[in-house]
């Protein structure tokens, strides 16, 4: 893509990444059941399949994206995987939220913010 193009395209491309990273959450999610099934077990390996399959998905795609923009604009977005954490742990685990998981989440947020707002008017975002 060449100059215009990827402008236009540049929320397409940070929608492909979220729904990347998104993949590469719910990849931790069958990691976490592979591990708590018993090794050797259809489940286990079922579980360590999809765990697979979905890293697999999330690696290729990851390379398209930084075929589109630069290393540091989608590393900086990956840190949303921790907000998913949070939240797939609360809902698939039960797991309780604290005050220490939630400003987690409001400073990663804040940082991913941020740092779009700087790297868009360093003129960086999108090349």
């Amino acid at each position: 893509m060449q100059g215009n193009d990827l402008k236009k395209n540049r929320g397409g491309i940070y929608l492909l990444l979220h729904i990347l990273l998104l993949v590469y959450a719910v990849a931790c999610i069958f990691s976490k059941k592979a591990a708590g099934s018993l090794f050797g077990t259809r489940q286990f390996f079922l579980y360590y399949g999809l765990n697979l399959l979905l890293l697999g998905v999330y690696a290729v795609g990851w390379q398209q994206v930084l075929k589109r923009i630069p290393l540091t604009a989608a590393y900086a977005h990956k840190s949303i995987t921790v907000i998913w954490g949070v939240v797939f742990g609360v809902l698939l685990f039960h797991e309780t939220l604290n005050f220490r998981q939630i400003a987690g989440v409001l400073l990663v947020i804040c940082g991913i913010v941020l740092f779009s707002i700087s790297d868009r008017e360093a003129g960086h975002a999108g090349k």
